[in-house]
């Protein structure tokens, strides 16, 4: 029993167990018996369901408070708390895209369920990988940092434009190399089609699986400012990796919900500049201003919990009677 004290990315093994049995634990509950048979998700029971994985999400940072220290626990927190904000721009494109592919709401639980078990494992390897520049090299913090400071600068006055799915470049791959049908069939990814040249049988992917496709390549580039913005606040690969995972682990609960609403959350993503500029600039404070000393992280948090607080007040009272709801998101053109 020794190995499972073995120490692995600088935290016990028999941590990472217990993380990825929970993970699975959660994932089979949700999958075989919350949502055994394709159905549409109400508002309801979208939020019960996003309560039910924050208060996981919250317990497991307990757990982390206490098996590991006051510091590393609030350093999880302020992660999932940036972690969950940063993915509400998520379910507005994943909206669009199952829009755009025409996927029923009651297929789009069991996408998001297969997707974010391939999320999973690509930040897996994102974050492993930017485990090891850091640790080789201290200074590609600062490039994390800059990267972050000038992503939340661009934020602030960059303009509404949707992304043109049509022209995605992986779903003119996708169309020009594989069979892909008209028509949805059901659950099912791939089907076997008549060929039209043959006749003969052969598998083809419906749109279903190019959503998805879609949705995990938009996931990547979500990560590219998600994976930094946690290194910024700790390197300890155990506590990065679980306060990502753990945030997205309940988006799926959470974009049924979000996406009938996502208009009336318009203005959160200046909260979101602001925590991006906030987590970046904190790296230069603390090595420069402060001689190397550590960065508060109740002070981290608490800032980083103000600004996305104040952000989701000030968008639902700004848009609460509609007339000052984002132009680009009309209600009926957001709704799953």
């Amino acid at each position: 029993m020794e190995f499972l004290f073995a120490d692995w990315l600088g935290t016990p093994l028999w941590l990472w167990l217990s993380f990825a049995g929970i993970v699975l634990s959660l994932t089979a509950f949700d999958l075989g018996v919350l949502h055994k048979e394709d159905r549409e998700m109400g508002i309801g029971e979208s939020l019960k369901l996003t309560a039910f994985y924050i208060s996981i999400a919250l317990a497991f940072g307990a757990w982390i408070w206490i098996a590991r220290g006051a510091d590393l626990g609030m350093k999880y927190y302020t992660g999932f708390a940036i972690e969950k904000a940063l993915s509400i721009d998520n379910v507005f494109v994943i909206s669009l895209i199952f829009t755009f592919f025409k996927i029923p709401a009651r297929y789009q639980y069991r996408a998001l369920l297969w997707g974010i078990l391939a999320v999973i494992v690509l930040r897996g390897g994102m974050i492993a990988a930017g485990a090891a520049l850091v640790e080789q090299a201290y200074w590609v913090l600062y490039i994390f940092a800059a990267f972050l400071v000038f992503t939340g600068i661009r934020m602030f006055f960059a303009g509404d434009h949707d992304p043109d799915i049509a022209k995605n470049p992986v779903v003119r791959w996708i169309s020009n190399h594989i069979p892909v049908t008209k028509e949805l069939h059901g659950q099912h990814f791939f089907v076997k089609v008549p060929d039209e040249k043959s006749g003969k049988l052969v598998s083809a992917a419906t749109p279903l699986f190019v959503a998805l496709v879609v949705i995990n390549l938009a996931d990547l580039v979500f990560a590219v400012d998600s994976v930094p913005a946690i290194f910024a606040i700790t390197t300890d690969t155990f506590i990065v990796y679980t306060s990502n995972i753990m945030a997205i682990l309940g988006l799926r609960a959470l974009y049924f919900a979000l996406s009938a609403m996502i208009h009336r959350f318009y203005y959160l993503k200046y909260a979101l500049a602001s925590v991006l500029v906030f987590i970046g600039s904190k790296i230069f404070i603390a090595d420069f201003a402060l001689d190397g000393e550590k960065f508060p992280p109740a002070l981290s948090l608490g800032v980083t919990f103000a600004l996305i607080a104040g952000g989701v007040g000030f968008s639902l009272w700004k848009t609460r009677h509609g007339e000052d709801a984002a132009p680009h998101l009309p209600h009926d053109e957001i709704r799953p």
